[in-house]
């Protein structure tokens, strides 16, 4: 488990996660008409509690950015996020035992209810997609930087039909590239993760006949290597020539990265190509005023676009038990979403900065997020 720390009075530290699920509390929250406040508004500088958060791995770097930046506007504030994967993050959001969660996919069928009865309605439940990154197919292969494939030739490095390095198929989209004669290895997230759910429902809507497994956060495959977390993966992969993984393209580092067919074209993991697919995908209905899920795109054939894309999501409650924390989450979440605490985030962790037509939109949610009376 990877815990990021940072010095300052707001921190992100391994923290004992005792909360009482009665810090979130059922409530109706009324929305704010008010615009939208910079770098966590007026209530960042009185904001003075101590709040916890879990989730996602991906978020690590933002995270590390956005609690630095925070603690410059509310220095009497303490937070910390435990990064463990989203799928611990969102079970300990729905279990009362943390304030806030990271998760690299939104909450499902069976967490969705457990939620809105925690945050005391379908309304007052908040999914925010304040996070966006592209997920890069990372590979180790010596002398080889950079490859073009599609999502069949993807599909098939995966399920195990392509099992050496130089066949046919890869060496069809990289005219010019010379491949090794070296044995495939997939490697996989072994933890339950939004990331692998994102990877494999790219696989599904894209590659139906050579990926016929259901997109879930789960690996649903056995062989092949598998790691836990974003970083086990990357390190898996760096270690282990001939290795292909999926991974936030952020904490990628040196790895070579695939370029993905899109339409006629192959697109790189750019953080401007995740940006274009979220901004062409329709936001889910039906799940709660509060709630920004999205349903992207992700066999889209536009120039430019990168469909294998991450939205890791803020999950909070528009109402909790005491004020403290209820100014300290608004703020917080403020912070986040605020263009100075986007670019902060872009500058560490390489993500896609959301766009003001978005932060107009969900500031007048985070606004709503007050105590219980």
């Amino acid at each position: 488990m990877k815990i990021v720390r940072h010095s300052a009075r707001a921190r992100v530290a391994a923290v004992g996660l005792a909360t009482s699920g009665a810090l979130l509390l059922a409530g109706c929250g009324a929305a704010n008409e008010s615009g939208a406040p910079a770098a966590g508004g007026e209530a960042a500088a009185s904001a003075s509690a101590s709040i916890a958060g879990a989730g996602a791995t991906s978020q690590q770097a933002a995270m590390e950015a956005w609690v630095a930046g925070f603690s410059s506007v509310a220095p009497d504030a303490t937070v910390s996020y435990d990064a463990q994967g989203s799928g611990a993050g969102r079970t300990q959001f729905v279990d009362g035992a943390v304030q806030f969660a990271g998760s690299d996919s939104a909450l499902n069928d069976e967490q969705l209810p457990l939620a809105q009865t925690l945050c005391g309605g379908a309304d007052n439940v908040i999914e925010l997609p304040l996070y966006v990154s592209p997920i890069a197919v990372i590979f180790n292969l010596p002398g080889v930087t950079e490859l073009q494939l599609s999502p069949a030739t993807i599909a098939k490095l995966f399920n195990g039909s392509i099992t050496n390095w130089n066949d046919p198929a890869i060496a069809a989209e990289n005219a010019g590239v010379t491949l090794p004669d070296l044995a495939v290895t997939p490697v996989n997230r072994a933890d339950d993760s939004g990331t692998t759910e994102n990877f494999t429902e790219y696989l599904a809507a894209t590659a139906p006949a050579d990926w016929t497994s259901e997109p879930d956060g789960v690996w649903p495959l056995s062989g092949g290597a598998s790691a836990q977390g974003t970083s086990g993966v990357v390190g898996l992969v760096g270690s282990g020539a001939g290795s292909i993984g999926y991974a936030d393209e952020s904490q990628a580092g040196d790895l070579g990265k695939v370029s993905v067919q899109v339409g006629s074209e192959y697109v790189a993991p750019t953080a401007e190509a995740a940006a274009a697919v979220v901004a062409a995908s329709p936001r889910v209905e039906g799940k709660g005023a509060a709630n920004f899920s999205v349903e992207l795109a992700r066999d889209t054939t536009e120039s430019g676009t990168y469909p294998v894309v991450l939205v890791s999501y803020t999950l909070a409650c528009t109402q909790y038990a005491d004020a403290a924390v209820a100014d300290t989450v608004k703020a917080f979440l403020t912070y986040i979403a605020s263009d100075e605490g986007q670019q902060a985030a872009n500058a560490n962790a390489g993500n896609a900065p959301i766009t003001a037509e978005q932060r107009a939109q969900f500031q007048p949610v985070i606004d709503s997020i007050s105590a219980a009376g």
